[in-house]
């Protein structure tokens, strides 16, 4: 075995991974769109199985913008329930928190504007 055929099959491994990456991605993205019907999902995922190169293409080029914005949709939402999460076991809120409840309190009357800008300043601090 040559240097060029070690090359070779590092390169050709590594296009393979790439292109199961983007076929996971392709199907993960046709099964979380909402907008689209069960036979439209079952006709795109027959067509990855017998025309898979082309069809990806196709995939890309006429969805490839709405599967970002889905994916993007996705991360912004895992990323506030991560940080809801973390805020309640730490038991701990943000000065943004604490100050939006001290403006729900003041809003209902339950505290005066004095009591509302101790509570904003205290969160800040």
């Amino acid at each position: 075995m040559s240097f060029w055929d070690i090359v070779w099959f590092i390169f050709i491994t590594w296009a393979f991974v790439a292109y199961l990456m983007v076929m996971f991605s392709i199907i993960g993205d046709i099964f979380r769109d909402r907008d689209m019907s069960g036979w439209a999902k079952a006709a795109w995922c027959l067509a990855l199985v017998f025309l898979p190169f082309i069809t990806a293409l196709v995939y890309i080029g006429t969805r490839g913008g709405a599967m970002a914005e889905r994916s993007a949709r996705a991360a912004a939402t895992q990323r506030q329930q991560q940080d809801a999460y973390i805020r309640e076991v730490a038991g701990q809120t943000t000065a943004a928190d604490q100050i939006t409840q001290a403006r729900a309190l003041f809003d209902a009357g339950a505290i005066s504007q004095s009591e509302y800008e101790a509570l904003k300043t205290k969160a800040l601090v």
